[in-house]
């Protein structure tokens, strides 16, 4: 066996192990993700695609370039799952469509008065009631996961999708950067409790019914703050979208 054909060997045994031993990860980010889906997503769907992102990542991995490999990992695996929620987006337009407006709303009322958006003005604007409005609130972060930025019919993906930034061009590179800036300064801006649950959602990744425990509220009402953040945001980097 020539020193090429001996590396090759090395290399794939290498990534069989890793697959191997990080493949609790994919079913772990899985369960995660199924967390803020419907019903009608199938686990099984999402674990299927997270073993393909975690195939990929041990492929390409490079030891040499500081990261580990479950941080790597990782990014390979929601990415993948976020491309196969986006091939069967279940969301009607309807949802999409007042998901917009109630952005648009709320940008326009902190435009006109410079504080936050008061729920009450909010609902008084749009002439719906506080149940609708929750339910849009639920529906803003089930339908477009993760996806603050998207076009609504589905084509484009948003500032908060897992990007493998290695892939950009340049230019492409300092756009997606920027948006990651602009992404962070309009989460630093948000009110204290829902600066809160992103944090606790997304960095920690403790579950709704973990994050009601820490706030000492119900898991609905934890939907709710969630949804303000993610149609918060919305609003604020509307101008990624333009």
């Amino acid at each position: 066996m020539n020193a090429a054909s001996e590396y090759l060997q090395l290399s794939r045994e290498s990534a069989d192990e890793l697959v191997r031993r990080h493949a609790p990860l994919v079913r772990r980010i899985a369960y995660h993700l199924m967390g803020r889906l419907p019903a009608s997503v199938d686990v099984g769907d999402l674990i299927q695609a997270g073993m393909i992102g975690l195939l990929e990542a041990a492929r390409h991995f490079a030891h040499d370039k500081g990261a580990s490999f479950e941080t790597f990992a990782g990014i390979r695996i929601r990415g993948a799952m976020l491309d196969e929620l986006r091939r069967a987006d279940w969301t009607p337009r309807s949802v999409h469509r007042k998901t917009r407006e109630v952005a648009e709303t709320i940008r326009q009322i902190e435009a006109e008065t410079g504080a936050e958006a008061d729920d009450a003005e909010v609902m008084r604007r749009l002439g719906i009631s506080a149940e609708e409005y929750h339910q849009v609130l639920s529906d803003a972060v089930s339908s477009r996961l993760l996806s603050l930025t998207a076009s609504d019919d589905g084509e484009e993906a948003g500032v908060l999708d897992v990007a493998d930034e290695n892939s950009l061009a340049p230019d492409e590179g300092i756009e997606h950067h920027g948006m990651r800036e602009a992404l962070v300064e309009a989460i630093g801006e948000l009110p204290e409790r829902e600066q809160l649950v992103m944090s606790l959602y997304y960095e920690e990744e403790l579950n709704l019914k973990e994050i009601g425990a820490v706030l000492g509220v119900s898991e609905s009402r934890v939907c709710q703050i969630h949804g303000q953040a993610v149609i918060r945001l919305r609003a604020q980097l509307a101008g990624w979208r333009d």
